[in-house]
């Protein structure tokens, strides 16, 4: 019974959380709420008994995923008036298009639920803990998968620094080659000067 009241706090607090995120006028507050989001469901993840998935949930996301948006958001000091610029006039568009992205997943995830009972344990099994299991199966089931979401991972990395190094009009390079061969005659000239001696006024010589 405190299971179940505990999830329902848990899940009511992760949906107010999620709805906030998107409707705070405060870049800031989003990702706050954002972070909240992330909290509330690591807990859920520890009613599952599924530690290694609440404290990844936690480290990953919360610890460092969301500092890095909250730095980027308050470094960017983004103007939110032009995003809601014209909002009402994309709304229906924009419901329209958000109710059939829940409609495909509700149709994806209600499939999910007709699990068949699982099959019993192996005792020698569930001393091993949640997390070695979970290593186990994804790196002898699942690797391939995991392979190959790695590798997307990595193309989306060097696609990502591409787009920021792409040359832009506005931007200023510099040629790392060019910097590592120069010399000091290249930047520094030394040019012999005769001496000028700067003859005093007449109103600092008659106080002399």
């Amino acid at each position: 019974m405190t299971t179940t009241a505990l999830f329902y706090l848990f899940a009511t607090v992760l949906l107010l959380a999620s709805f906030a995120v998107i409707t705070a006028r405060d870049t800031v507050h989003s990702a706050l709420y954002l972070v909240l989001a992330f909290f509330t469901a690591s807990c859920v993840w520890m009613l599952l008994k599924a530690e290694f998935l609440a404290i990844t949930l936690v480290l990953v996301y919360v610890g460092a995923v969301m500092v890095l948006f909250l730095f980027v958001v308050m470094m960017l000091d983004i103007n939110t008036d032009a995003f809601r610029h014209n909002f009402w006039k994309h709304f229906p568009i924009a419901g329209l298009v958000g109710a059939l992205i829940a409609l495909e997943m509700a149709l994806v995830l209600t499939s999910g639920f007709n699990v068949p009972e699982a099959a019993p344990v192996d005792p020698r099994l569930a001393e091993l803990g949640n997390t070695k299991l979970l290593g186990i199966e994804i790196y002898t089931n699942y690797l391939y998968p995991l392979q190959i979401a790695a590798v997307l991972l990595l193309v989306a990395i060097v696609a990502a620094i591409a787009l920021t190094l792409r040359r832009r009009k506005d931007s200023r390079y510099q040629d790392p080659s060019q910097q590592v061969r120069v010399k000091k005659a290249d930047r520094l000239r030394i040019v012999q000067m005769p001496p000028v001696v700067q003859a005093k006024n007449a109103a600092e010589e008659g106080k002399a």
